[in-house]
Formats: C-alpha cells, structure tokens, sequence
C-alpha cells in the first residue's frame, strides 16, 4: 500500500534516526513480551500494575525459561520488588505499585547473566504530575543570555557550496559552513525547491553519535515544498568516509558527551546548543525563508538541542520532537532518586578523574527540561514508557513545564529506538503537525491534550 504523502514526509523526518542509532541495552527487550492489565500503561498513585510475561515467540523453547529473575523499580532506580518467575509452562505476572506520580518499570533477566534484559515492561503513574527534580540555576537565563551575545558578536559568515544529487529532480543542495563561538563552525547541509521564492522552514537536529548525514534528510524534505537545513552536532565534514568518522568517533571525538562537563564554558554542548541557534537564525535570515514556518525537530540527541534552540530563539514556530534525551538531569539528586540517563552526567560511567560536584554544578545549564520550561511555541512530543535512554519521568516532566500549546504522545511499548514500529505514533501525528503548519491550519491537537499508543 501507497504511504499517503503527510505521513512519507514525518517518516522522512525521522527515518535515519531510527534506522543508523547505535542500539542500546532496550533493544535487546524482544525475547518476552510484557503487557500491564491497562493497556495504556497510565495509572493512578496507589493502583497496582500487573504485568503478564509470556514469550514474544510462539517458537521459543519454553524450556529455557524456567528460572528467570525480574526487578520492579520506581523511576529506574529505587527497587519496590524482585524475585523469579517461570514461564517454562506458560503466561507468569508480576505486580508492582507506588504512592506518587512517576514511572515504574520492570526488568527481566536470566540469573547470572549479564544483566541484559530480556523483556522491559513499564507503567506511568499520575504523569500530568510529574515535576522536574528541582529548579533551574538561579542565573540560567542570565548565562544563555550573555551567550546569546557573544555568539551574536561573530558574524555568520555562510558559506554555500552547491552539489548536484542524482534523482532529485525540482530541488537544489548545498553544504553549508556557518561561523560559531570560539573559532568554530557549524557544517550542514541544505536543501529547496527550484520553483518558488519563498518556503516554510524546518531545521533538523541530529540524535547522538559521530556519522555523516544523509542527503535524503534535506532533499525530501524540499520535494515537499521545504527549505530544509540539516546540521551536524559536531564541527565536521558532513560527507567523508565511514573510517574518517570511526576515527573520530574512537579518537578525538570519544565520550564527546563528557568533554568540558565540569564547567559551564568549557561543556562540549555549549558550541553544540548555540550552533543550533546559529542554523535557525540564518535560515531566518534567508530571502526564501515565508517568514511565517520555522520548525525545528530532532530524536534524542537532536529533542535536547530543539528543545534549546525553540527556547533561545523565538522566531521559531513549532517544536517536534521524538523521545528527547537530556531531560531533568538532576533525576538522581531526587528523593526518591530516579535513575540517570543519557548524557549520564550524574553517573559514575565515563573518565574516572571528573568532579561529581563541579559535572552536577555544570548540568543544569544545559538540561533540556529546563529549555521546555522557556518553549513558547506550539510543542508536539513523544515518550516511551520502556525507555531507558530517554527515561519516561524525565521527558514528561520536561512536557509538562511547557507553557504553549503542546500535544504528548505515550508510545506505551516503545523503548528508545521504537523497536517492532512501536514510535509509529510519531511518525502519524507528526506528519499530521507538518501538514497543518505547512499549510496554514488549525494544528490537530486532541482535546485531551495527549495521545496514546497501548500495548498490544
């Protein structure tokens, strides 16, 4: 069957990002399927969850899943329950519960194994009150405003080299290099269409890692009527070869997430975040730019840098993003604590020699929940219920602090990657957002306010 031209356009926006991602311990969650008795994974404070484990295959040898051990967790952290279960001769349940809002999350593993899931099942209690973990630092808007000012103070500087593309006929392309702080250089690429003068905008921000970007990213998007620009989070040729970015990714480039992490001037995601500022303001800037639809978009990754830009730079006019990472990264200095996850500034994992106070101290400058609180435009994001990168408290506590017009996805059996087409949500009611911005219209935001994709 035909996909319909809106839902090819956000499958675009997102399918690189689903597809290249190096895989995390969540997708090793196929062996099991686990199914809590409300569907929609939503609960209230003081319900019981009860999950029914059975095995994801009808071919999988029983047998070997006699002994399993399960762990229930309140933010995936705090430990509310464990034990074993046996599925050797069927279906086995667990249940859980807590007494606040927040997330529970069940894991199971074989004994004495290496701790790699076999199944991950989730549930989400009270989420319209979940709240970050603690306030913003008290000069956050007066440091992102003194930023915003010396990257002000450098000029621009484009530079467009036109590149012809084999089969995308009625578009141009072209690499872009835009000056940044400090020396450095944001390196893209763009794309619009031949016929017309002028076009909504989209920006596109990319998840975590050291790659090339692809070509379709852009060039699609502007077979659709798009002035696209899509920029690489690192300052690097956008096009070399797969060993130069290996290179990188071993050498200069290893635990990028980590560099600079015990000070706010020197973190590596201050050149990242007002590089991103840097891109939206120069297709603001452009003749062909309708002056009317500038989106910026991202997974991951590329949901705390759109989260940052559409919060620093308000000529944005609509916010989509897929299981933003970065969110309430104070989550373990909670009471109770709540598990970290990606960047893992507040973990133990990275170089040994940081400073846990002065990487907490710098953390809060660059935290997307904290952006979300300052988004003032109209705001579609997604969370996955099993995911363990992007973890559930932390994206819906960085919802619900926007103060805008905004629409919240649950994918109930989605893990970071929407394993089994489980983030196929997104990809509906983004392209839903895309045609409605792009043409003009009421944006199709349920009256709830939110959407749910259930467990099946």
């Amino acid at each position: 069957m035909k996909m319909p031209p809106r839902l090819l356009l956000a499958a675009l926006f997102l399918a690189v990002s689903l597809v290249s991602r190096p895989q995390a311990l969540a997708d090793a969650a196929l062996a099991l399927s686990i199914v809590p008795d409300r569907k929609d994974g939503l609960y209230a404070s003081g319900d019981t969850v009860t999950w029914t484990i059975d095995v994801a295959d009808a071919k999988t040898d029983r047998a070997t899943l006699e002994k399993l051990d399960y762990t229930v967790k309140k933010d995936g952290e705090g430990v509310v329950g464990k034990g074993q279960i046996d599925l050797a001769a069927g279906p086995a349940t667990v249940t859980g519960t807590r007494a606040e809002p927040g997330a529970l999350m069940l894991s199971i593993t074989k004994p004495g194994g290496n701790g790699l899931p076999l199944g991950v099942g989730g549930a989400m209690y009270d989420w319209q009150k979940v709240k970050l973990s603690q306030p913003a630092p008290a000069d956050f808007d007066q440091f992102w405003s003194e930023k915003l000012k010396e990257l002000a103070a450098v000029p621009v500087n484009p530079v467009l080299q036109k590149v012809d593309v084999p089969n995308a006929p009625g578009t141009e392309y072209y690499k872009v290099t835009l000056d940044n702080i400090g020396g450095a250089h944001v390196q893209g690429q763009l794309a619009r269409p031949v016929s017309g003068e002028k076009f909504p905008a989209v920006l596109i921000l990319q998840y975590a890692g050291v790659y090339p970007l692809k070509k379709d990213e852009v060039v699609n998007r502007a077979a659709k009527g798009w002035l696209a620009l899509n920029i690489s989070a690192h300052d690097l040729p956008i096009d070399e070869s797969d060993d130069f970015y290996k290179q990188k990714k071993d050498g200069d480039l290893k635990n990028y997430v980590y560099m600079g992490s015990e000070d706010r001037e020197k973190s590596y995601f201050l050149r990242m975040l007002l590089g991103c500022v840097r891109a939206a303001e120069y297709l603001a800037s452009r003749p062909d730019w309708d002056g009317r639809t500038l989106i910026v978009t991202g997974t991951s990754q590329g949901g705390l840098q759109s989260l940052a830009t559409a919060a620093l730079f308000p000529k944005i006019t609509g916010l989509m993003v897929n299981v933003p990472a970065g969110c309430d990264v104070y989550g373990p200095k909670a009471t109770p604590a709540r598990a970290f996850g990606w960047p893992y500034w507040l973990s133990n994992w990275g170089p040994k020699d940081r400073d846990p106070a002065k990487v907490a101290a710098t953390a809060g400058y660059f935290d997307a929940a904290y952006f979300a609180e300052r988004v003032k435009c109209p705001s579609l994001i997604s969370v996955g219920l099993i995911d363990e990168t992007s973890r559930p408290y932390g994206v819906i506590a960085a919802y619900n602090a926007i103060q805008a017009p905004k629409e919240l996805l649950i994918m109930a059996r989605s893990n970071h990657h929407g394993t089994g087409g489980a983030q196929a949500l997104f990809l509906t009611q983004s392209a839903n957002w895309t045609a409605a911005l792009q043409q003009g219209k009421p944006l199709p935001i349920s009256a709830e306010g939110f959407r749910i994709d259930p467990f099946k």
